[in-house]
Formats: C-alpha cells, structure tokens, sequence
C-alpha cells in the first residue's frame, strides 16, 4: 500500500495518524482563516468581471467530480439560452501563459480537464494562473459569452463569484479535519450556494442535493465512434485511468459485466509522455475521457468509456433560481 493510500485511509477516522498530525492542521486553519478575512477587508484583492460567474469546486483533497459537474451546468446553460464560457487554472499542463483552449489543443498545452471541457461542450475555455485573468481574456475574445463558469477554484479567492458549487464526492467530509490530519483544505461547513454529494449530505446550510456517477453504456474511439460496452465483455482489455481516484473507474467497469485482463492506476493528471503500452499487443485499451485526450495522439485506437453523471432536477430549478436572482452582472459576491 501507497504511502497516499496510507493518509487517505487515515483521513476516514480520527486514528492515531491522524492525531498525530492535527497541531499542523490547526497552524493550516489559522493561515486559511487570515487569507479570507484579507479577501473580506480588502487588503487582497477579488476581481468581478462584469458578468456572472459560477465556481465549481471542492472542500475535500482529490477527486471529487468537479470536471464533469462543470461540463454539466456548461450543458444546461447552453440548453436554457446562456451563452458561457469556461476558465480553469489548466492543472498538469505544461505551460504557464493564458490562452484559449481549443478543439486542436493539447493536453500538454491546455490541461486535460480543460481541454476535455472544450471538446465535449463547444463552449469558449482560457486557462491560466489567475483564473480572473483567463476570464478577462475570455471575454475579450468572445463578448458573447454572458455567464463564466470556473472550473475548480473555490479557495481561488482572487476571483470573486457569484454562486458556488460544493461537490463531495461518496467520502463526505471524511474524519472532518483539515489538510493534514483530514482531507479538508477549508473548515466545513462554511458558505456556499449549493451543494452537490454523492454519499450522506455533508451537513450545513446551504441546500444539498445527490449525484451519481456510472460509466455510459458504450466507448467512444479517437474518431468518435461508439462501440456498445457489452460488445467488450470477455475481450482482452488493458485497464488504465490516471484520475485521483482510479480505482472508481475499475470498480464501474465491473459494474458493466467488463473484468480487464489487467488494470493499471497512475497518478492524477498523469501526461503518458513515458508510458509504455503492455507488452501484450493484444490487449486493448480501455480508459477514461480525460486520459484519452492524452492516450489518443500516440495510441489512437484506445477507447474510452464516458462518465454518465445524474444530477437530481431540483439542483438545476435551484441554480435557474439564483441565477434568476442575480440583479445586475455585478451583483455581490456570495463570499465576500
């Protein structure tokens, strides 16, 4: 077992690991609390961009499903007549600028969220350091687009928001101790507009509603070919997901009657620029979306499996509602 492994088990319970490590987790506390009372006096700047914006994001450490809940609400904007666009920090990617993330980018270039977001939504995308900075240049290339949506950012106070979406991901809160005795990076509960989970509600004021995540019943290919996942049942398949919890991705596999020859966990945002493929050629390739926009340039027959997310109704009457709301484009901030 993976010293990583090791800390996220300890996280689930109040074990000696994690007592031990509590005293630094108060210091962590102290320092997180002093940066938002320096964003609420203003003594550090956020910066309003002159239309809403929607935080996606998480309280927790790894995967909590944030990417595919923003694609989401990208999706339902798009559907009820906003026009957004998206903006990320572009984790894992190799540069450090701001730019547009295209259909024809790299995720080496764009980051493999963003550009997964791109391609599947259609919707404009700029990563960069400051997400304020990616929106700015958003907005200036696509004037357009009236609603922003920040993929991931919520302790990216920098940015200031009009609404904020909480994910948790079936671990809830966990032993409900911040960074590094638990998997809190900011005490909970704390303000946020909604919240979205996949285990217990988490608790706290804001309205909470459930998610789920399942695989689609079929995988696409690099050319976007569809290939119903029965058809792979019994078939020589080479597992892989470099995702922060890539077990999930085995585990819904066999969920859909599909049990890899072999299964290969790497690191979140792994950029497979050194990854060699199994020594057996006939083993197929079967991953997720996001690693498949890394896998394709150099493995094109790989398949990828979509995550199919179901997101209760209420969750989008109740963001309609609030975006409803809104008096102006610079309506107060939630979190100020």
């Amino acid at each position: 077992m993976s010293a990583a492994t090791r800390l996220r088990q300890a996280w689930l319970r109040r074990g000696p690991l994690a007592v031990a490590l509590w005293p630094l987790s108060r210091l962590y506390g102290a320092l997180i609390a002093l940066r938002r009372a320096c964003h609420a006096c203003g003594l550090l700047r956020s910066d309003r961009l002159g239309v809403p914006v929607v935080v996606v994001g998480n309280v927790i450490v790894g995967g909590a499903g944030k990417t595919p809940v923003t694609l989401a609400i990208v999706r339902h904007l798009q559907a009820a007549g906003w026009r957004p666009g998206v903006v990320s920090r572009g984790y894992g990617r190799h540069t450090n600028d701001c730019r547009a993330v295209l259909p024809t980018s790299s995720a080496a270039e764009a980051g493999d969220e963003p550009l997964l977001i791109a391609r599947a939504s259609g919707a404009p995308v700029f990563v960069a350091r400051r997400r304020a900075d990616a929106g700015r240049a958003l907005l200036a290339a696509h004037p357009e687009v009236n609603i922003l949506v920040c993929d991931d950012g919520l302790q990216h106070l920098q940015l200031a928001r009009d609404l904020e979406v909480c994910v948790f991901n079936d671990e809830g809160v966990g032993n409900g101790w911040l960074l590094p005795a638990g998997p809190l990076r900011e005490p909970w509960p704390r303000a946020v507009g909604l919240v979205l989970h996949a285990g217990a509600a988490p608790g706290g004021p804001a309205p909470q509603f459930p998610l789920s995540r399942t695989l689609a019943d079929y995988a696409v290919d690099a050319t976007g070919r569809q290939l119903p996942l029965k058809e792979l049942r019994g078939l020589p398949l080479h597992a892989l997901a470099a995702i922060a919890r890539p077990q999930d991705f085995f585990a819904m596999l066999r969920a859909q009657g599909i049990t890899p020859a072999t299964e290969e966990a790497l690191p979140d945002h792994y950029d497979f620029s050194s990854w060699q493929r199994p020594a057996d050629n006939g083993l197929t390739l079967l991953c997720t979306e996001k690693d498949a926009v890394k896998l394709w340039p150099a493995h094109p027959d790989a398949l990828a499996v979509p995550l199919a997310l179901h997101i209760a109704p209420a969750f989008f009457a109740a963001l309609d509602a609030r975006l409803a709301s809104l008096s102006s484009p610079h309506h107060g901030s939630q979190t100020a």
